[in-house]
C-alpha cells in the first residue's frame, strides 16, 4: 500500500512544536489516529495532524468528525500521497479546504547548497538551545528575510521562512536556508524536514529538497 510513514510526520511535528515553543503534541483519536497541538493563534487555536490517513481512511474520518464538532477553532492537517481521497473524506465531514498546495519535504543537510547574502545585506544568526533564528538585515537595519530551524536529534525542522516583499528576488531565501542548514549540521542534524507553502516549493526544490507527500489542510467553514 502506498502511504506516507507516520514516523516521518511525527518527526516533523516534534521539531515544529520546538521551533514555535509550543507544548508537545498529544495523541488524539482511536489507536493512534493523530496528534493534537495547542497552537494558541487567532483563527488557529488547535491543529490536529492525521497519522494514518492513507493506510486507514476510517481514522481520517474520525478525526474530521471531531474537528467538525470542536468548540475551538481547529485545523485538520493531513500529509498524504492520496490527496483526492483525503479531500473527499474531509468534504463529507462538512469541512472545507483551507490550504491544498503544500508539500512535506526532506533533504540531506550535509549536501545543502551554500549561498551567502549579497551586499548590502548582513547575516545575523542567533541560537538558543535547539532553535536557531537567521535574520538578514538591510542597509537600514530592517529585517529583510528570516527563518527558524529546530534541531531534534538528527533532524532539523525549518519553519517560518519569510522574505519581506520589498526585498524579494534577491536570493535572500536561499541565503537564509543556507545559514540554517549550516547551523543545523553544526548542531548534529543531518536530515532536514519542512512543510512548504505553494510560494516556497520552488525555492526548496531548487536547493535539493524532495517532496515526500502532499499536505491537505481543512477546517470548519467560516460561517459555521
Amino acid at each position: 500500500m502506498v502511504k506516507i510513514e507516520s514516523e516521518l510526520i511525527r518527526r516533523w511535528l516534534g521539531g515544529w512544536t520546538v521551533a514555535r515553543s509550543l507544548p508537545e503534541a498529544e495523541p488524539v483519536g482511536t489507536g493512534g489516529d493523530g496528534l493534537r497541538s495547542e497552537c494558541h493563534q487567532p483563527g488557529r487555536e488547535v491543529e490536529v495532524f492525521a497519522l494514518r490517513a492513507d493506510e486507514e481512511p476510517e481514522s481520517l474520518a474520525r478525526l474530521a468528525a471531531a474537528v467538525a464538532a470542536a468548540r475551538q477553532v481547529t485545523w485538520l492537517t493531513v500529509p498524504t500521497l492520496r490527496p483526492g481521497r483525503v479531500e473527499a473524506v474531509v468534504d463529507a465531514a462538512g469541512l472545507e479546504l483551507l490550504r491544498r498546495a503544500e508539500w512535506l519535504m526532506t533533504t540531506d543537510l550535509t549536501e545543502h547548497p551554500r549561498h551567502a547574502p549579497a551586499a548590502p545585506y548582513e547575516r545575523e544568526v542567533r541560537t538558543d538551545g535547539p532553535v536557531t533564528v537567521v535574520s538578514l538585515r538591510g542597509p537600514s537595519g530592517e529585517v529583510a528575510a528570516r527563518g527558524t530551524m529546530a534541531v531534534v536529534g538528527g533532524d532539523a525542522i525549518a519553519d517560518r521562512i519569510e522574505t519581506d516583499a520589498a526585498h524579494r528576488r534577491r536570493g535572500l531565501g536561499r541565503a537564509v536556508m543556507s545559514a540554517l542548514a549550516e547551523a543545523a549540521v553544526s548542531g548534529g542534524a543531518r536530515t532536514g524536514l519542512l512543510i512548504a507553502s505553494e510560494e516556497g516549493r520552488h525555492l526548496y526544490s531548487s536547493l535539493g529538497w524532495r517532496r515526500e507527500a502532499d499536505v491537505v489542510i481543512a477546517g470548519r467553514p467560516a460561517a459555521s
